[in-house]
């Protein structure tokens, strides 16, 4: 099933998404990948402020390349999902709703998904490019220090992907494995 999303994506629309399913963004989105998930956590631990509200929020795992002139972003393709693992249950339980990224999951992961009923989006490695064409205004808003790993607002129109893992935790790696 294909879904135009226009975020914040609620849990009603989260829950509603199954694996396999292609998605279409439209909105707001975050990106943050390891450096910044580590500060999000470290500050949610000594109930500090966060940069950005959690709540109802997708964060794409990506760190983008310079644009180029006449650009509004670089490339922006995404990073393995297993780098923010450790961190990620910590956000999804402050309500992240939607992560961006590729590559199969921890199971602590999967669990916090199923507890807070988010998914897992997967965009295509490679197509840093075709991604970057969906994305109307760009801007760095936390952790400047982190240079291309800083927290990024992007907007979006009709950002493609696909439903990897959702709110049940069924996931499309293990249904496209064959058993051995």
């Amino acid at each position: 099933m294909t879904h135009h999303i226009t975020l914040p994506l609620t849990r009603e629309k989260a829950i509603s998404l199954k694996t396999g399913d292609a998605v279409y963004l439209t909105g707001e989105i975050f990106t943050a990948r390891d450096a910044a998930h580590k500060r999000f956590t470290e500050a949610i631990k000594n109930n500090e402020p966060l940069p950005i509200s959690l709540q109802d929020a997708t964060i794409f795992y990506v760190g983008p390349t310079p644009a180029k002139p006449n650009q509004i972003i670089g490339a922006c393709g995404p990073t393995t999902g297993t780098r923010m693992d450790a961190y990620a249950p910590t956000l999804l339980h402050q309500g992240v709703r939607a992560m961006i990224g590729k590559g199969k999951r921890a199971p602590s992961v999967i669990q916090a998904m199923k507890e807070n009923g988010a998914v897992y989006l997967g965009a295509i490695g490679g197509a840093g490019a075709l991604l970057a064409s969906c994305v109307t205004a760009y801007e760095v808003i936390a952790y400047h220090d982190l240079g291309t790993e800083a927290v990024h607002r992007l907007q979006v129109k009709d950002f493609p992907a696909i439903v990897l893992v959702d709110a049940t935790g069924e996931d499309l790696y293990d249904r496209a494995t064959p058993s051995l």
